[in-house]
């Protein structure tokens, strides 16, 4: 972030605390019209996403930093130890791979050439279909016994087997040592998730705070990997967590309201009536276009 963005979004702080101050929060709904949200509503919708998705629940957090118009034990939202498996860059890098692949459709019956796994200037040999009566003859083969005549290998008599005589004292699978159960675990970077509600946008505002694969809280150039190259340090910048006081990664706001307006438009036109209990649903899948490698989303598809 260059010393000019750095200074805009400080008058931008001054002015929304100057704002807030002054003005006391949304108290008429208009989650139709503008997609934005009442705390009320905030509540509201913040239920249904604790009843429905059990990973998620609310915090009151600090009592010295609890806003009046949200009841004291619901000043926002958490799910933690949220997985997130791969860096986004890396993510993006296999997505426009995939997308500058070959693909070859060959009249109207649809074959697909991917040309993966080999050269398109060199013939690739097909080998011929066996015939019936050679896959028979080379089944018949297969199904004979090695060895033609010689009588089959007596097999020992298991009261006669000695353990210690069978087993080679060198042999290296025996002596290998065993995986310890820490072996095993993938590990992984996690992040806590949090929502609170923006009293000047008058939106849900998302908070990041990551932890690397030995549980140490990640940097914020480590969290900027996790974060689409389209809005790190664009769209998501670092402040102090209004409730616990902690350094975290932050999404602004400040776009939120006009993409929520259009999904709600599009729910309309399909003949589906919004809901604003289901606002947070509908949030939270949005989101991924800014976070798509931190898997936090479990709310699948909402019920009607």
């Amino acid at each position: 972030m260059t010393w000019w963005d750095k200074t805009k979004e400080k008058a931008n702080k001054t002015l929304i605390n100057a704002h807030n101050a002054a003005f006391g929060p949304l108290t008429s709904s208009k989650y139709l019209t503008e997609g934005v949200l009442t705390p009320e509503e905030f509540v509201q919708a913040g239920d249904l996403l604790v009843y429905k998705c059990p990973t998620w629940s609310w915090e009151g957090g600090d009592p010295a930093k609890a806003v009046p118009y949200l009841p004291k034990d619901k000043q926002f939202l958490i799910t933690r130890k949220v997985p997130c498996l791969m860096r986004a860059a890396a993510l993006e890098k296999s997505a426009n791979e995939a997308q500058n692949q070959d693909i070859v459709i060959d009249g109207d019956e649809g074959w697909v050439e991917t040309h993966v796994g080999f050269s398109k200037d060199e013939p690739t040999e097909i080998p011929e279909i066996p015939t019936e009566e050679e896959a028979a003859q080379a089944s018949k083969k297969d199904s004979e016994p090695a060895g033609g005549d010689e009588e089959e290998e007596e097999i020992p008599d298991m009261e006669e087997f000695d353990e210690g005589d069978n087993l080679e004292d060198e042999d290296p699978s025996a002596l290998a040592k065993e995986p310890e159960d820490s072996d095993l675990i993938l590990k992984t970077r996690t992040y806590d998730i949090s929502i609170t509600y923006d009293k000047y946008y008058q939106t849900p505002k998302v908070w990041l705070f990551g932890y690397d694969e030995n549980g140490n809280g990640l940097t914020p150039n480590q969290v900027f990997m996790d974060i689409s190259q389209d809005h790190a340090q664009k769209t998501v910048t670092i402040d102090t967590h209004p409730h616990m006081q902690t350094s975290c990664a932050y999404i602004h706001p400040c776009k939120h309201s006009s993409v929520m307006k259009k999904i709600i438009l599009r729910q309309a036109e399909c003949g589906k009536e919004p809901r604003v209990d289901q606002y947070l649903f509908l949030f939270l899948k949005f989101l991924s276009a800014v976070i798509p490698t931190i898997e936090y989303d479990y709310t699948m598809e909402m019920e009607s």
